[in-house]
C-alpha cells in the first residue's frame, strides 16, 4: 500500500539501453524526475514515461571542434617548474618536466611570455628579464648564483579538462579528451551563447537544464609521476581562471599590475587554507562579478526557452560561489551539491535559491572517488551508502531541502539489491523529514554560535572540498558536528567581529593550525580584533578555540587569545620558563570525553585558574576557565564522532546555561533526535552499532526511546 512518502523529491539517472531497469527503478525509488549523466544518454522511451526530465551539459567543454580552431579561447593557469640548483653561472629549466602532459602544454606566445617569471629562490627574488631566454621548450637562465636554485613560472594551456580526465583515468573512458573554452574569449562567448540557444531548440523535452560547468573548474593538477599523481587540488583556488585577458582586464580596471608571483606564492600557490593576501581579495571578486554577469546571460537564455537552471555546485563553483555578494543576482532555481556528510548538506540547504538538491554517494560508478571498488567486485555499496546517510540525516533534521538523488550508471545497480532497498528506505525517510519541516521547524536550544575564521560567510559550512580532502584540520569536524545539533550557527570573518558582529552571538568558535585561514594568522595582529573578543568574553559571552585558535607570532603569547583561554602554545621560546602544574579534574560537566581530542605535547597552562578535564602525557587536552562574566574553553583537537557531536552540544549548553529540555536532547550520547513540537513528533537517530535504549528530555516530560542500530524512528509524542 502507498502512502504519501513513497514518491517525489527524487531525481534518478536514467540510462538508454536500460529502460525496463530505470522504470521499475524509479517506481520503487519513488523518483518524479529522470536525469541523463555524463556518459549516459535518455532513450525516448524514458523521455515519454511521464517524469520530468534534467538534462546535463558542461557549457565549457563540449566543443572539440571549435577549440581546435581558436586554440586561443582555451582556458589556462600559471604552473611552476621544479626548482633546478645552479652549479654554475647557467641553469636550463623545463617548465612542465613532472607535470601530465595530457594536461598542459606551454603558452609560449609573446603575450603570454610576459607574464612569465624566472626566480632566484635561494635568494627569494625575481631574475630580471634580461638575463632569461626561452627556445625550444626550455628557459636558459645567465647570471646564476652558484648553488642558487631557480624555478620558473609559466602561462599553461589546460587542454584537458580535469573532469573529463578524472573519468578517464578513474573510469575507464575511452572518448575524445575533452578541452575546455573559456568565456572571457570573446569569440567563444559568442559561441557559447550560439551553442546554448541551439541546444535549448534541439532539446524541447528537457524541464531542467543541469549545468554542470560554469565556467571554471576547481584547481586540480596531475603531475607524470603517479606516486605523486596528484600534486595540488583546491576546490576553492581560482587558479584557472588567470589569462592574459583577465590579467590585462584586472589592470585596467584596478589601477595595478598582477605578476606570476601573485599565483604562484613560492609553489605553494594561494590555496584556500592560507589568509589571501590583498591581491588574492581583489582578484577573486573581479572573477565573481565576471562570472555572475556571464553566468546571467546564459541562465537568461535557458528562461526563454521556458526552461529551469540548476547548477550543479561541486565541479565549477569558483566564481560563483552560493555565499558570495552576486549569486543571487544570476538566478538560478536551483543547486545541486554531491554530498558525504552533514555540512555539505547545510552549506546546500542555506543557499539562496528556490530548490535545493544532494546529490548521494555512493555514485553510481565502478570506483569511487577514493579508488575503492563500490559497484565492482569487492564493494558493498549500500554498506556505503549508510555510513553517508548517517551523516547527512541528522543534518536534514535541522535544516531541509526539497529534493535528493543520485547520478552514475544505473545498470551498475543490477547484483545489488541491498543497496537498492537502502536507497528506497532513504528516500522515504527524507520525505516525512521535508514534511515534517513543512509544518513547523524543530525545536531548537537559544544559543548562537559564530564560526570565525578569515573567510566568514564565503565559505559558510566548508573549508574547501569534501570532508576526505580536508580532515586533517579540526575546524571540518566541528562544521560536521554542528551540523546536526539543535544550536542556531553563523560564519563570521574577522573584520566582522571586530566591528560588531558579535553582539548577536552567544558563543564564537575559532579552530585551526598557526597561520592558517580558520585559526586567523596576521588578521590577529589586530588590536581592535583582541580587544572585542575579550570585551564580547569578560561581559558574558564565551570562546571556543581548538588546536592553535589566535596564533600569530610576534605577540607576548603565542596564542593572541591565551589571556582568555588560559592557555598556550611554546613555539619555543619558553623553553626556560616553568609552566602551571595542574590536576586533572576527577568529574566533568559531560557525560562522555571522547578519545579523539588529539595531543599537543607544546600546548601550556597560561593562567591558574584554569581547569583541565583532560590531559596526556602531561599537556592540557581539554580545558575549561571562566574570565568575567563569561567563560573560555579549550580543546587540543577535535574529531567527528557520535560522541565528540554529543560532547561540543554538552560544551555549548555548559558555557551557556541552556535548558536541554527545549529541544528533546536523549540522554544517550549515541542518540541524536530533533522534536518538531508543531507535529508532535520526535525524530531519533541512532548514530551507533549496536541497539540503544534511552530517554528523550522534552517540556515537562521525558519518553522512552528505543532504536535498533542505526536505525532512524519517527515517534508521535
Amino acid at each position: 500500500m502507498s502512502n504519501e512518502f513513497d514518491r517525489g523529491g527524487f531525481t534518478l539517472p536514467g540510462e538508454a539501453g536500460y529502460e525496463d531497469l530505470t522504470l521499475e527503478i524509479a517506481e520503487k525509488w519513488g523518483a518524479d524526475v529522470i536525469r541523463d549523466s555524463d556518459g549516459t544518454k535518455l532513450s525516448p522511451r524514458i523521455v515519454e514515461a511521464g517524469y520530468r526530465i534534467y538534462s546535463t551539459i558542461c557549457v565549457i567543454r563540449e566543443h572539440n571542434a571549435f577549440a581546435e580552431a581558436h586554440p586561443d579561447a582555451q582556458q589556462q593557469t600559471f604552473l611552476i617548474s621544479d626548482a633546478v640548483l645552479a652549479e654554475g653561472e647557467q641553469v636550463t629549466i623545463d617548465p612542465l618536466a613532472g607535470y601530465f602532459d595530457e594536461q598542459f602544454q606551454l603558452n609560449d606566445s609573446a603575450e603570454a611570455i610576459a607574464y612569465w617569471q624566472v626566480w632566484d629562490r635561494t635568494a627569494g627574488e625575481p631574475v630580471p628579464r634580461e638575463r632569461w631566454r626561452y627556445a625550444d621548450g626550455k628557459i636558459t637562465v645567465t647570471g646564476c648564483t652558484p648553488y642558487h636554485r631557480y624555478t620558473a613560472s609559466t602561462l599553461c594551456w589546460r587542454i584537458w579538462e580535469e573532469i573529463n580526465m578524472y573519468n578517464h583515468t578513474t573510469n575507464h573512458w575511452t572518448s575524445e579528451h575533452l578541452r575546455q573554452l573559456d568565456p572571457r574569449h570573446p569569440l567563444a562567448w559568442e559561441y557559447l551563447q550560439g551553442w546554448l540557444e541551439e541546444w535549448c531548440v534541439a532539446n524541447s523535452q528537457t524541464d531542467v537544464v543541469r549545468l554542470t560547468s560554469l565556467f571554471y573548474n576547481f584547481v586540480w593538477i596531475f603531475g607524470s609521476d603517479m606516486r605523486r599523481r596528484s600534486r595540488f587540488v583546491d576546490w576553492a583556488s581560482y587558479d584557472f581562471t588567470v589569462s592574459p585577458a583577465a590579467l590585462k582586464a584586472f589592470e585596467a580596471e584596478y589601477g595595478y599590475a598582477l605578476t606570476a608571483e601573485d599565483f604562484i606564492n613560492g609553489g605553494r600557490l594561494q590555496a584556500t587554507h592560507r589568509p589571501p593576501t590583498a591581491h588574492k581579495r581583489d582578484y577573486m571578486d573581479f572573477i565573481q562579478r565576471f562570472v555572475a554577469e556571464k553566468a546571467r546571460a546564459l541562465v537568461e537564455i535557458i528562461h526563454r526557452h521556458g526552461k529551469q537552471a540548476y547548477v550543479f555546485y561541486d565541479d565549477s563553483w569558483v566564481g560563483m560561489e552560493p555565499y558570495g555578494r552576486y549569486f543571487s543576482a544570476i538566478g538560478f532555481d536551483g543547486l545541486i551539491k554531491c554530498v558525504f556528510s552533514g555540512f555539505e548538506c547545510r552549506l546546500c540547504a542555506g543557499a539562496d535559491v528556490p530548490v535545493h538538491e544532494l546529490r548521494f554517494h555512493p555514485y553510481l560508478f565502478p570506483v569511487g572517488l577514493g579508488g575503492l571498488p563500490t559497484f565492482s567486485e569487492g564493494g558493498q555499496p549500500e554498506r556505503d551508502a549508510m555510513a553517508y546517510w548517517l551523516h547527512v540525516r541528522r543534518a536534514l533534521a535541522r535544516q531541509p531541502v526539497e529534493r535528493i538523488g543520485l547520478g552514475g550508471y544505473l545498470h551498475l545497480t543490477q547484483g545489488y539489491p541491498a543497496f537498492v532497498d537502502a536507497i528506497e528506505m532513504m528516500g522515504r525517510q527524507f520525505r516525512r523529514l521535508r514534511a515534517l519541516h513543512e509544518q513547523g521547524a524543530p525545536a531548537a536550544l537559544p544559543i548562537r554560535v559564530a564560526v570565525l575564521h578569515t573567510w566568514g560567510g564565503l565559505r559558510a559550512w566548508t573549508l574547501s572540498g569534501h570532508f576526505h580532502e580536508t580532515d586533517a584540520n579540526p575546524l571540518i569536524h566541528i562544521n560536521e558536528a554542528l551540523s546536526g545539533l539543535p544550536v542556531e550557527v553563523g560564519f563570521i570573518n574577522f573584520e566582522q567581529a571586530a566591528r560588531g558582529a558579535l553582539k548577536d552571538v552567544d558563543v564564537v568558535i575559532n579552530a585551526g593550525f598557526a597561520g592558517d585561514a580558520w585559526s586567523g594568522g596576521d588578521a590577529w595582529r589586530s588590536p581592535e580584533l583582541v580587544a572585542e573578543l575579550t570585551r564580547f568574553v569578560r561581559e558574558g559571552g564565551a570562546f571556543i578555540g581548538v588546536g592553535e585558535p589566535s596564533a600569530c607570532p610576534g605577540g607576548d603569547t603565542c596564542l593572541r587569545m591565551a589571556h582568555v583561554l588560559g592557555v598556550d602554545v611554546d613555539d619555543g621560546s619558553w623553553a626556560c620558563h616553568a609552566p602551571w602544574t595542574f590536576e586533572v579534574a576527577r568529574q566533568t560537566p559531560f557525560a562522555v570525553l571522547p578519545e579523539s581530542l588529539g595531543q599537543m605535547k607544546n600546548a601550556r597552562l597560561a593562567a591558574p585558574d584554569v581547569q583541565v578535564l583532560a590531559a596526556r602525557d602531561g599537556a592540557p587536552q581539554m580545558t575549561l576557565r571562566r574570565y568575567g562574566r563569561g567563560s573560555a574553553a579549550w580543546l587540543s583537537g577535535f574529531e567527528y564522532s557520535p560522541a565528540s557531536a554529543r560532547m561540543l552540544l554538552e560544551l555549548l549548553i555548559h558555557l551557556t546555561g541552556a535548558q536541554r529540555e527545549a529541544a528533546g536532547v536523549c540522554d544517550d550520547p549515541r542518540v541524536e533526535a530533533a522534536w518538531f513540537p508543531a507535529s508532535g513528533t520526535l525524530v531519533a537517530m541512532n548514530n551507533g552499532d549496536t541497539p540503544v535504549r534511552t530517554e528523550a528530555a522534552l517540556p515537562g516530560r521525558r519518553i522512552p526511546v528505543a532504536l535498533e542500530a542505526g536505525e532512524m524512528r519517527f515517534i508521535e509524542a
